[in-house]
């Protein structure tokens, strides 16, 4: 374990933190920015979703060489080498909307790389986690992940990103691939620290390695339910999310800065919701605290579908931030305890690869929705399959949860260990 300091969360969760929140912050600039550079290209809502799409569809054409790659090498290192890759890229496009050369197929084609550096650098930090902090102190550590990321991506990045962006298209990407670049030194120095670096792996074939993921999540009720829940789930939320900035500007009738002031509200929902949830956690069980996440999320479509006002869509989303908060501090604590350490990486890639990919079949059909019927069309799509999932999912989110009981792992023999 990683030297605590008896006062928090020891040096090596501290070092991770400021590299997620550097990069965190930069990508909260970008994610009111880049939107707006796309409309700046085009006003079809079904163009604007690609952009969305691109950049998830790495998740699923990586997953079943990236969890096993995250597991066989230096996840520090792994992370390091994409955050540098990802500054590289980002000051690339920078460049091209400083020049004016900018277009929508170089926006797609970097968008796409970024996503793979994302499939990867992201499963690697994701993976180092649990070997900087004590078992008993994940639910904390995930809320200070995830407030970190509340404030800095979701709260002060989008009206940042908006008001760059109207000083300069261009900004907003120079100050990301900045960010990138600080994460990527911040880690360079959590070898100080960490006393989890990549150990030698047996080479045993790819497909057989990503398999026992496949198996050891399939087996397991618990993450089994999360990850089919959660797939679904972002089909939905992105369905409506990808189009959010035409809905914003042309729904609501919101400036470029008010579409980034818009965003900050379920920041500033997620802040509460990541003050709260290590006491929740401690108090409900993980069942009650899904259950009652599945019925807010199916709200939040039909609010933001009703939503005629900015106050009330800002309002709407307060409330979905205090929910996504308190849904990802339980998802993320069952998953890392549940699974072991040599298949973190694996089973990680198999559980990101359908969460992503849900997001990505949501960006896909959330523009021709908005072009058939309308830009409230999604959300009411959206507020339907998420009823129904609530019906469905309510039994599995139940004992399963509650009482979840880990598989082992494979034997040494038949998998490579980090």
């Amino acid at each position: 374990m990683a030297g605590r300091d008896g006062r928090g969360l020891g040096r090596g969760f501290t070092t991770l933190w400021s590299a997620a929140a550097v990069s965190a912050l930069g990508d909260g600039i970008v994610a009111a920015a880049a939107p707006l550079l796309v409309t700046s290209l085009t006003r079809d809502p079904v163009l604007v979703g690609l952009s969305v799409f691109v950049q998830q569809l790495p998740w699923l054409l990586l997953a079943p060489v990236s969890g096993v790659l995250v597991d066989r090498v230096d996840r520090r290192r792994l992370a390091l080498v994409m955050n540098a890759a990802r500054a590289a890229l980002t000051a690339v496009l920078a460049g091209a909307v400083f020049a004016g050369v900018v277009s929508l197929p170089l926006v797609y084609g970097i968008g796409l790389l970024l996503g793979c550096c994302a499939a990867l650098g992201d499963n690697a930090s994701g993976a180092m986690l649990p070997a900087v902090v004590a078992d008993a102190d994940l639910p904390r550590a995930n809320s200070r992940m995830f407030g970190a990321y509340s404030v800095l991506n979701k709260l002060c990045g989008p009206p940042l990103g908006a008001a760059l962006f109207g000083v300069a298209a261009g900004l907003p990407l120079a100050v990301d691939a900045v960010s990138f670049v600080g994460a990527a030194a911040l880690l360079s120095a959590l070898r100080l620290v960490s006393d989890t670096p990549g150990r030698p792996a047996e080479r045993a074939p790819v497909r057989r390695q990503f398999t026992e993921g496949v198996r050891w999540l399939w087996g397991q009720p618990a993450v089994r339910a999360l990850t089919l829940a959660l797939c679904l789930m972002n089909v939905t939320l992105i369905a409506g999310f990808s189009v959010l900035v035409l809905y914003a500007r042309e729904h609501l009738g919101l400036s470029e800065f008010g579409y980034g002031v818009l965003l900050t509200a379920s920041a500033l929902g997620g802040l509460v919701g990541a003050a709260v949830a290590p006491r929740l956690q401690a108090r409900f069980p993980s069942s009650v605290l899904l259950r009652t996440g599945l019925v807010l999320e199916t709200l939040t479509h039909v609010g933001l579908a009703l939503a005629g006002s900015p106050w009330v869509a800002g309002a709407v989303l307060g409330m979905f931030g205090v929910h996504g908060a308190v849904w990802m501090g339980v998802d993320r604590t069952l998953v890392q305890r549940a699974v072991p350490d040599e298949l973190r990486g694996r089973v990680t890639s198999v559980f990101m690869a359908l969460a992503v990919g849900g997001s990505a079949l949501g960006a896909v059909i959330g523009g021709p929705l908005a072009r058939a019927f309308g830009l409230t069309g999604p959300f009411w799509f959206s507020a339907v399959v998420m009823a129904g999932l609530t019906v469905f999912a309510w039994r599995p989110f139940g004992r399963a949860i509650d009482d979840p009981a880990p598989l082992p792992s494979p034997g040494p023999a038949a998998v490579a260990t980090n």
